[in-house]
């Protein structure tokens, strides 16, 4: 089984561990792409201050980010699951699973990335900003500049199990599973149930979005539980106590679309 995560904005700081190794991260094959992207970003911050805040869409109040991406080249590493943090990646807690449960994660979970392209979270990076919908003056749309080198990786790592595909929409547009890989590909979307004068209504939500899907998948690794395909996966999360409405796709070669619907919001 394959996890794919989104990034989260706010991160933790890089500590003072090793600096970056780019030879040790996941998927090899972006090593190129990475150190191409890595360079521009550095670039761009060690230059101009105004224009890279305007680049990479930072506020007055995060103009240390800048200096930050300045210094990336030897900044300290630490791995991905302790670097990034918010909603999705408190509820998924990786910190308080057991030993069984954090390498399941280290093997199932790949956090896409911007700067990256995609990372696992026992990797070791140093904390960064540039999200994936940055365009860099050299590169362009970085969703597009990942395209061809995610296309070249992301089938072998997708096996020939099942990939659950948990990343917003910015993140998705770097890789979209095709023919067979998307047949075994399930999304989520997350709906809240309330009754409204005696009848039930749902609505899209965003914030707690992240948390359930952080849930979602903290409850497949502490149960370890490893669905071979969509199909499966909806069992395994009902299994887990999650209420799970199902579409399989019209067309051979397209992905599952799963709704998890809660009906208490927490």
């Amino acid at each position: 089984m394959l996890v794919l995560l989104p990034p989260s904005e706010g991160k933790a700081a890089s500590g003072r561990g090793a600096p970056l190794r780019p030879g040790t991260l996941s998927l090899p094959g972006l090593a190129p792409a990475r150190a191409t992207v890595l360079e521009e970003l550095v670039e761009l911050c060690r230059g101009d201050e105004e224009k890279a805040r305007e680049v990479l869409g930072l506020s007055e109040g995060l103009r240390g980010e800048v200096a930050k991406n300045a210094g990336l080249p030897t900044a300290g590493a630490r791995p991905a699951g302790e670097i990034y943090t918010g909603v999705l990646y408190d509820a998924l807690g990786l910190a308080t699973l057991d030993a069984a449960a954090r390498e399941r994660a280290r093997q199932w979970l790949l956090v896409f990335s911007g700067l990256w392209g995609a990372v696992g979270v026992g990797d070791r990076i140093p904390s960064y900003r540039c999200s994936m919908g940055v365009r860099l003056p050299a590169l362009g749309a970085l969703g597009a500049y990942w395209r061809p080198a995610m296309a070249e990786v992301m089938p072998e790592a997708a096996g020939s199990g099942l990939v659950l595909d948990l990343r917003s929409s910015a993140y998705a547009a770097a890789w979209k599973p095709q023919g067979e890989v998307a047949g075994r590909t399930a999304t989520v979307r997350v709906l809240h149930a309330q009754v409204v004068d005696g009848v039930e209504k749902r609505s899209v939500v965003s914030h707690f979005n992240k948390a359930t899907k952080g849930r979602i998948v903290r409850d497949l690794l502490v149960a370890g539980a490893a669905p071979a395909d969509p199909a499966e996966l909806v069992t395994a999360l009902r299994d887990l106590g999650h209420d799970v409405e199902a579409a399989a796709p019209a067309k051979a070669g397209k992905p599952w679309a799963l709704d998890v619907v809660v009906r208490q919001i927490h």
